[in-house]
């Protein structure tokens, strides 16, 4: 994937969840950051980042921040729509005979459906934009939402489906995901039992650009 008319700024501090402040130009310019992550790590006082022109012309900010330099050293696209767009274009290689998005299965939506002769495929997706010493790890913050979601995978995988919870690498370099257990103990917990469930757990490594994010090889095709 790749956005159109990328703008370079300079971050001045994050006003909410939704919003934060950056120099472009020198002027101070408020703008929507696409993640709800706490993103601590990424967004510091003067960190080189990035914007793309919103497409909603009656919203409030003009501007999405969408990537960001981190410690002059890693690219990573912090975009929380980016990972599904990318991991779509992934599938759309795998030889499916069906691609679905947004499939209701038990109490919650996965993000894709897919299907191969007589076999029935679902797929939940995470984006990772935390490292450590070189590592990637997921979550940056407590997520019950993401612990349901691999519930939902264990039992989609006893029922009969193949069951895969993948990560989209969104950081330069990074070639694996491990649970943040320190974070959240229980998403941790569900990892692994996920992982004895028979679920498939597999990355997306990304190569990162200021205005890109393309998948440069997986864990492992279908």
């Amino acid at each position: 994937m790749k956005y159109p008319d990328i703008q370079e700024a300079r971050f001045i501090t994050r006003l909410n969840r939704f919003a934060a402040r950056v120099e472009i130009d020198g002027q101070p310019v408020d703008v929507h950051v696409k993640n709800t992550g706490r993103c601590r790590e990424l967004l510091v006082p003067g960190a080189r980042v990035y914007l793309v022109r919103s497409e909603a012309p009656l919203r409030k900010t003009s501007w999405d921040l969408v990537s960001v330099y981190r410690d002059g050293r890693l690219m990573i696209n912090m975009d929380s729509q980016a990972p599904n767009l990318v991991a779509g274009e992934w599938l759309a290689t795998q030889g499916f005979d069906e691609v679905r998005p947004e499939y209701s299965f038990g109490k919650s939506r996965l993000d894709f459906f897919m299907r191969r002769g007589e076999q029935d495929f679902l797929m939940e997706v995470k984006g990772c934009t935390l490292e450590k010493n070189g590592i990637g790890y997921f979550p940056d913050a407590p997520t019950d939402r993401g612990v349901r979601h691999i519930r939902e995978l264990i039992r989609a995988r006893e029922s009969g489906y193949d069951a895969t919870l993948l990560f989209v690498i969104q950081i330069n370099g990074v070639t694996e995901v491990r649970p943040d257990g320190e974070t959240h103990p229980e998403f941790a917990r569900a990892w692994e039992d996920a992982d004895r469930a028979g679920v498939r757990i597999a990355f997306l490594r990304c190569q990162v650009t200021p205005d890109s994010l393309v998948c440069v090889g997986s864990s492992g095709d279908f």
